[in-house]
């Protein structure tokens, strides 16, 4: 009787604990997927931005290109870039895992890695949840270039490299960081993506806007001149729509239901963001004389841009230095960028460039340690940055540091080449620029034939005074004008 009842007991032990581990797999994909899908609608906030700060006869252009780029980014991230970024290889590039085809890392099922995703093997949920997450990532870091070259790039040429930089570029580099690569083992650290999405995605950009050229009036005689955007509004949703996307794409990085960790993530990085803003507006209204709102949105992203490598590795009080100081930065950086005449109409290189690269050293300056706690009950992170140089880290703060500005170093110089030559093939291919005429008409009508606005009456935009004179000899007024 004894024995029996041992053994009931026994086998009712372990069906309990093969029921709690098929809950807490469904519980981490769920998470996975849920946050995926805010990553996911951060397009609507990307398209909404984009299109709001640029100017009216180009809206439907930017709407396009947020559209198709998550599509464009699904096929070439499935058919090659999640193989390049995660597939096991060598150091610097993934060889397998193309199509999404490997083994199938799920404890429910109890089938582990063989070979082919083994960087991915600390997360116990299935393949498929994993590559969902992480097609957001790709989507986002390819939708930065959109704003950056807005206004006078050629919808074919963006469409071109958007899949280039999803399935080739931007793998690259994860693979590096995230893919078990060489950056990996010397020690680098970014947690969810201020150098993997952001930094690419700026470098991609900047390179993209000096072989395009500024727009047509923008800088006369030396002089930046304003060329404001149609519907702040619209920027300012976007804005928001971005803040809310930020907490799944940080917070989902976990790709577990962590609460403790989970919570800690989703309060540093909203507190970046807050002091990121408040640093922006305060910077802009003394630099300018009044507080610019499209400036204070710029702040509020570059904050959340600073946080993204170190949300899971600091302290609240210190994300809110972190975003502070992104917030001033960013202010100048647009300033800084707009004197070399490096025309972006929407501060994505500002923001996602230079916050990037902020964001990846603030790893080294603030990081807590992992032999840190900050509750008795649980541990943030077990394996990650040493402790800051700036709070105590010493010799292995000052070699962390190194290894981030080596990291930060190599994937600038790595995206700047592949960019250069993508930009350059597409360049002599098919061209990147549009006509004169085209531009000056707006890429709504000379590149999709529609209006933003169609049934409204809408002012429309004036040249530049020196264009005048220039205009009038190509372009005869209107009878009775």
């Amino acid at each position: 009787m004894g024995i029996a009842s041992a053994a009931a007991q026994s086998l009712d032990s372990a069906n309990l604990e093969a029921s709690l581990r098929e809950w807490k797999v469904g519980l981490d994909t769920i998470w996975a997927i849920f946050t995926g899908c805010l990553v996911f609608f951060m397009n609507a906030g990307f398209a909404m931005l984009e299109s709001g700060f640029c100017r009216q006869k180009n809206a439907v252009n930017l709407l396009a290109k947020n559209f198709i780029v998550f599509a464009l980014s699904t096929v070439a991230f499935w058919a090659v870039g999640f193989g390049v970024m995660f597939g096991d290889g060598n150091p610097i590039i993934g060889t397998s895992g193309f199509f999404l085809s490997g083994s199938d890392n799920s404890p429910r099922t109890e089938i582990s890695y063989q070979g082919v995703y083994s960087s991915l093997a600390w997360a116990g949920i299935p393949l498929q949840a994993k590559f969902f997450f992480h097609l957001g990532f790709a989507g986002i870091a390819t939708t930065i270039v959109s704003g950056a070259v807005a206004e006078r790039i050629k919808f074919l040429a963006f469409f071109v490299f958007s899949l280039f930089l999803a399935g080739i570029g931007y793998p690259i580099a994860g693979h590096w960081i995230w893919g078990n690569g060489w950056l990996h083992r010397l020690g680098f650290w970014d947690f969810a993506g201020s150098t993997v999405v952001h930094s690419v995605g700026g470098w991609a950009a900047l390179v993209g806007v000096v072989l395009l050229g500024p727009r047509i009036g923008k800088y006369q005689n030396g002089n930046s001149l304003a060329l404001p955007g149609h519907n702040l509004t619209t920027a300012t949703l976007g804005g928001l729509i971005l803040w809310l996307g930020w907490f799944g794409f940080n917070a989902g990085s976990t790709l577990a239901v962590e609460p403790h960790v989970i919570t800690h993530v989703l309060l540093t990085t909203n507190m970046a963001a807050a002091t990121g803003g408040i640093a922006a507006t305060v910077t802009s209204w003394w630099y300018f004389g009044k507080p610019d709102l499209s400036v204070t949105i710029n702040g509020v992203l570059s904050g959340l841009v600073g946080i993204t490598a170190s949300c899971r590795f600091v302290t609240i009080g210190w994300a809110g230095v972190i975003g502070l100081v992104a917030g001033v930065v960013v202010v100048f950086a647009v300033d800084f960028f707009d004197k070399l005449q490096i025309d972006d109409p929407v501060g994505a290189i500002a923001v996602h460039l230079v916050g990037g690269i902020w964001g990846t050293l603030a790893v080294a300056l603030f990081a807590l340690g992992s032999d840190v706690n900050l509750n008795p009950n649980f541990v943030l992170y077990e394996e990650g940055p040493a402790r800051g140089l700036l709070i105590g880290g010493g010799l292995a703060g000052l070699r962390q540091l190194f290894v981030q500005l080596l990291g930060i170093a190599s994937i600038s110089l790595l995206t700047t080449i592949l960019s250069w030559l993508a930009w350059s093939s597409i360049k002599w291919a098919v061209g990147m620029r549009v006509s004169f005429d085209a531009e000056l008409k707006g890429l709504d009508i000379s590149e999709h034939g529609l209006h933003a606005y169609n049934d409204f009456l809408v002012k429309q935009d004036l040249p530049p005074r020196s264009l005048r004179t220039l205009l009038t000899r190509r372009m005869p007024p209107p009878p009775g004008s």
